[in-house]
């Protein structure tokens, strides 16, 4: 990577830092932002750890979706704590710098967890597409080993492959202004700083995005026409309610998911302004690891039945320790 003095002109390159311009134009109200964005944090963080561990702890829900489903708090844990406690810094400071390496090392994260995520909701698509049209067949299929070979695949493939595309787009030389217009590391505004040709970069980053973002988008849309077909099918409501209720949680996700995603990337340029893009931004990086755990515990009978019977142990282990004390020291 070449970077020297840092200059905004034109033919200078980039020192070692670039500048995320991020919320300065709210000036004095940054400090409101600041404090809504901690407390969104901290219930992004909570949550995703609570998922985990309700899973963990409770042997009933050891099965492929939930098994798919702590990888996913997993990545929203990561995702949020890569972009969320810089953001908080900025909001702070007038100096809102980051490092060449630490902006490589978020789009690192970033794009691993958007890849991963792909990967893992197409998976969770393709469980419940079993389990509703082949039932019978449903513990053969998705085995154990079957679902720690999908789930080391989607890591893999979409590691590797992002760890190529980040470290090329890093090896390009920056120059001009080094002002990214985000709160964080954006591949499109990273791209336009490069000063040579990047049209084999946006290639890659479009052939990514197609077979590795909506190849999977694909796979959960045809193992929904399929669910949906199967339910419809069905002789009685109350069985089309029930199967379709197994489903409903991850495919609420999967509309958050690609919803904001179609949006920020397909609406019109027209009516897209730089502050407008900040604030579609930042909603999306914290509704996400905000809804998850929100939709997956409130809407789903089995979380919720799992989340009673910890609070229930766990305040019965609390009581019998004290009564246990008590008989001690008596």
């Amino acid at each position: 990577m070449t970077y020297s003095a840092s200059d905004p002109g034109e033919n200078q390159t980039i020192s070692d830092v670039f500048i995320l311009v991020g919320f300065s134009y709210l000036k004095k109200l940054q400090i409101i932002l600041f404090l809504v964005l901690l407390v969104t944090y901290l219930v992004a963080l909570m949550g995703n750890l609570l998922v985990v561990l309700l899973i963990k702890l409770n042997p009933s829900l050891h099965t492929p979706m939930y098994f798919f489903l702590v990888n996913l708090s997993f990545l929203e844990i990561c995702y949020t704590s890569s972009v969320v406690p810089q953001l908080l810094v900025h909001l702070l400071v007038e100096q809102k710098t980051i490092t060449i390496a630490g902006c490589a090392a978020q789009m690192y994260v970033i794009t691993i967890r958007d890849l991963t995520e792909c990967c893992l909701l197409a998976a969770m698509a393709y469980d419940c597409y079993v389990a509703i049209c082949h039932p019978l067949h449903y513990r053969t299929i998705m085995s154990g080993r079957a679902c720690a070979q999908i789930l080391s695949a989607s890591w893999i493939i979409s590691i590797s492959v992002e760890v190529a595309q980040t470290t090329w787009i890093f090896s390009l030389p920056f120059c001009g202004s080094n002002r990214i217009h985000r709160f964080f590391c954006d591949i499109p505004l990273v791209l336009k700083m490069a000063c040579t040709d990047t049209s084999k970069n946006k290639i890659m980053v479009f052939t990514v995005s197609i077979l590795f973002i909506m190849g999977p988008f694909l796979l959960i849309t045809v193992s929904y026409i399929c669910i949906i077909s199967t339910i419809l099918k069905l002789p009685l409501v109350e069985r089309r309610r029930k199967s379709f209720s197994t489903c409903s949680s991850h495919l609420m996700v999967v509309t958050l998911f690609y919803g904001t995603a179609l949006f920020t990337y397909l609406r019109p340029k027209s009516i897209s302004t730089p502050k407008s893009d900040q604030m579609i931004s930042l909603m999306i990086t914290v509704a996400a690891p905000v809804l998850n755990p929100i939709i997956y515990t409130l809407r789903n009978k089995e979380v919720k039945g799992a989340f009673r019977k910890t609070v229930e142990k766990s305040i019965f282990s609390h009581n019998w320790r004290k009564q246990r004390m008590k008989s001690r020291v008596s």
